[in-house]
């Protein structure tokens, strides 16, 4: 079984060093550990640190791109070089490195797609109170549009199985966290939390610049991924509220229409029949973003057949004109 470390890194030359360094060399029941940095776009020797390291694999964007475009960079190269699981975590060595045994335990004992490392939020000495109580605030929210039982949302700690990270496909600009938790829901992965232990922040993060521009960012991906995997459920249901809403000006245009003075009353009429025609639409609406939905489903699975199939091949030793043909025009249609 193969192991590949991924470190999402931004201008980390004075970090890196010692986290790579505090990274497990061996772990029970991992044949193969290898590292692998996503340098996004950093200015400093990032990459130049990471060679000096003996880091087997490096990724790097000309400029960056943000932590989920690094995250996915990574994703993707981990899987082209036949890890079976794969660890991600941070550079500045907030988490421990001693404890990646600890998230990738489940997923080796086949008991976990996903391994989210949980920081124990509610009383982790290193987080200020606000941060304790966002936190806590998210991960509530998270939890209930993933149907998940995740204490600690956010954390950037955690292992994927080569399945999971095969079926997750990311598709926000802010940060995978939230956006892969709704999906593993959405899609009936095994997840589960670990505890584990952090280190005082050696930097303010970059992936936000304020609490601020952090609630903005995680709300309005939260938002997204959920309208993405839930369209029919929260479209319908807005329509149905604007619906019913929309009857009571019209039950009102009856009741004095009954009583012998409808023509006083036509504005309650064609308010109501307007709200009634809008809650029509929005369900409508509701139904063609379902069928969206299914849409993506079918292609995400399709990519994930085309993935496998160059698996096969790989492994076959297949890489002849026709075999290179075939895989080509698979991904294009």
């Amino acid at each position: 079984m193969k192991l590949i470390i991924q470190i999402p890194c931004l201008n980390e030359s004075e970090t890196l060093a010692q986290t790579i360094s505090n990274l497990p060399r061996n772990i029970d029941g991992v044949d193969t550990i290898e590292l692998l940095i996503i340098d996004d776009g950093s200015i400093d020797d990032t990459s130049g640190v990471a060679k000096r390291m003996g880091v087997h694999h490096i990724v790097r964007h000309r400029r960056n791109r943000g932590l989920a475009a690094a995250f996915s960079s990574g994703v993707q190269k981990a899987l082209a070089e036949g890890a079976d699981i794969i660890v991600n975590t941070d550079a500045d060595g907030q988490y421990v490195g001693e404890d990646i045994a600890k998230i990738v335990a489940p997923v080796v004992a086949g008991e976990a797609d996903i391994v989210v490392g949980d920081r124990g939020v509610a009383d982790n000495p290193h987080f200020g109170f606000l941060k304790r109580r966002l936190q806590r605030l998210g991960s509530f929210i998270v939890k209930r549009l993933s149907q998940l039982e995740i204490t600690d949302a956010v954390s950037g700690f955690r292992a994927i199985s080569r399945e999971a990270a095969q079926r997750i496909n990311i598709a926000t600009d802010f940060s995978y966290t939230t956006d892969m938790l709704i999906q593993a829901g959405r899609k009936r992965l095994a997840v589960v939390s670990v505890p584990v232990r952090t280190n005082a922040a050696a930097r303010p993060s970059r992936l936000f610049k304020s609490i601020p521009d952090f609630i903005s960012n995680t709300g309005l991906t939260m938002v997204r991924v959920y309208l993405t995997y839930n369209p029919l459920r929260f479209f319908l249901n807005i329509g149905i509220v604007m619906t019913l809403a929309g009857f009571v000006p019209i039950l009102r245009f009856l009741w004095y229409f009954v009583e012998g003075n409808g023509s006083g009353h036509l504005q309650s009429l064609i308010l109501g029949s307007a709200v009634v025609i809008l809650g029509l639409l929005v369900a409508i609406l509701g139904f063609l973003a379902d069928l969206i939905g299914t849409n993506r489903r079918l292609i995400e699975s399709t990519l994930s057949k085309i993935t496998q199939v160059e698996e096969e091949l790989r492994k076959s030793g297949g890489d002849s004109t026709v075999d290179k043909r075939v895989a080509t025009n698979a991904r294009a249609a």
